[in-house]
This record gives C-alpha cells, structure tokens and sequence, in this order.
C-alpha cells in the first residue's frame, strides 16, 4: 500500500508547546539536502509527503520544497500551528507552490486553554484566522489535536466549536500525548489520564461520525475507543501493513517505523482486539495499565472494513 511519510524541514518554532515533542533547536534543512530525501520518498512510490517541524512555515523556502515535491508527483501537505498562515496572502504563495492539504494544530476552543498551552498569547486568534484564510483559498484542511490534561475533558466541545465555525473542516486527528520529551519532563502537569479523556473523546467521535467527517486517534488503546477501532492510527497500520518513515532534524535521522505495538498488561492477553490493538504507549511509565481493560468484540469485521476503505 502507499504510504505517507513526513519531512522535519526546521526545527525554529514561533511557539513554544508545554507537551512539545520535538523542541525547538536551531536546525533547519537546506533545500538540496530536503530534494534528496524527497527524491527518495519518491523512489519508494510514497502517496505524498507531510513537512513538519517545529513550525515548517518558518522554513525560508518552503514554498520550494512544496513546488519540488510536487514535480515528484508527491502531494505536499504540512502541519502548522497557524502563526505565519494568519498573515493576508502567505498561504496564497503556499498554494500557487502547489499545496493542496494543510493540518492545523489546534488544542481548544477556549482561547485562554489554548494560549496557556502554547506559551504564545493571541495564538489562538491567529490560528483561527490562518484556518479560515484555508478554507478561502479551497485548501483541504485538518485539525490536529494533542489529548493532554488540559483539554481532555472538553474535547468533543472544541471539536464541535471547530466543525461549526469551518464547515469545510471535514478530518481531525487526536494524538494522545507523546510525554518521554523535555519539555514535557519540566512541566508533567500536562500529561493526561486515559479515563479523564475516554467520556469527552467518545463524544467528539459519535459528534464527527454523525456530521459526516472523518477522523484518526493516535496512542490511544481500543479499550478506550471500543466503538471506533478502525480509526486507530496504529490498528489500521497493524492491519493494512503500512509503515512511516519520518527524517529528524537531530540524532535520530531516518526513522523507519514498521512495528506499532506498545505496551500490553496480562489483562490485554484476553481481550478481543489484542491481535490490532498497539496497546498503551509508555507504559507504567507514564500511563497506567491498571486502566487498562479487556474488551471482546470480533476483530474480522474491524479488519474488513479497515481494507474496504
């Protein structure tokens, strides 16, 4: 199957995320170093390639490595938090380069939840304006959206305050939070629990399956998504066989991911969906297994509509 892989083009960042899983650091890609790798990318048939950062808007050609992308026939997309986007005719550029999907990150539908978390006051108006500068342009547009302690309980309300003021916003992606960081390591207040978020995730899923949107859960084990297994981001990895490959702009470098499991407690060894469940990431160390709990639906109908498309 193709498979989407991810480019960090800077690690500079115009935020400065309490959760941050890739701190910012001086690093930014030259664009013939970024044209090899997407050269590569493209040698391996990929379905597209996703920039990321810290905040790819900040990388002073991207624009270029949009255009090059797309000679490759790879469809570009980036991740941004919206800061540069809000600016009257910067994504016009992006686009005209040949940028057709763009992701937001957006953690709140309250303005002082979402300020406080990115340390940047005023970032949650910037972000909304960069979001309906998209949507004007006809830009395909996700919201992505880390589960920590701060917004776990208002995630369906944020989800639903996003859906109602940008209709076009038709795929939002949840990612539990990735806590092994230092910036996370500094202020562990941010780091959620599985149960204070599983009630209000549950709702936002039921609220974007009953509108017609689509929508991709990250870290987060089948137990606490029981109705909505196939938009496990790792299950349907498991399932379909897809790989990542994402290059860093630090130690690590090219990273090639083919294995999505997590941890499993002696309670997953009976559960149903053990067999396409990742399980619990971090495990005992920053998430508790005791909240694990067994479910046992039929994993085939899982399996068949996740390859049905």
């Amino acid at each position: 199957m193709a498979e989407l892989h991810y480019l960090q083009v800077t690690r500079e960042c115009n935020q400065k995320c309490r959760f941050c899983s890739n701190p910012a650091s001086d690093s930014t890609i030259s664009l013939r170093a970024a044209k090899r790798l997407i050269d590569g990318y493209a040698r391996i048939k990929a379905a597209g390639v996703i920039f990321t950062g810290g905040e790819p808007t900040l990388h002073p050609e991207l624009d270029k490595l949009i255009a090059y992308a797309r000679l490759r026939k790879l469809p570009a997309r980036i991740t941004t938090n919206g800061q540069k986007a809000a600016a009257s005719g910067y994504l016009a550029g992006l686009k005209a380069a040949g940028l057709e999907h763009i992701h937001f990150s957006a953690y709140s539908h309250s303005a002082a939840v979402h300020d406080y978390l990115t340390r940047k006051k005023g970032s949650h108006e910037k972000l909304l304006r960069a979001i309906g500068n998209a949507g004007a342009l006809g830009l395909r547009t996700d919201i992505n959206m880390v589960i920590n302690r701060l917004n776990s309980r208002h995630l369906h309300l944020a989800v639903e305050n996003l859906s109602k003021q940008f209709p076009f916003v038709a795929h939002f992606v949840f990612n539990n939070m990735d806590p092994g960081m230092d910036r996370v390591v500094e202020d562990p207040s941010t780091i959620p629990v599985l149960s204070d978020f599983e009630a209000s995730l549950a709702k936002a899923m039921r609220y974007l399956d009953s509108t017609g949107r689509t929508f991709r859960v990250e870290r987060v084990p089948l137990c606490f998504m029981a109705e909505f297994p196939h938009c496990s981001t790792e299950t349907r990895k498991i399932v379909t066989g897809e790989g990542r490959n994402t290059y860093f702009l630090d130690e690590k470098r090219m990273v090639k991911q083919k294995v999505w499991e997590h941890g499993k407690s002696d309670r997953c060894a009976v559960c149903g969906l053990s067999g396409i469940c990742a399980g619990l990431y971090k495990m005992d160390v920053y998430y508790s297994s005791a909240e694990l709990c067994p479910v046992f639906p039929d994993p085939e109908p899982i399996k068949r509509r996740i390859l049905q498309g």
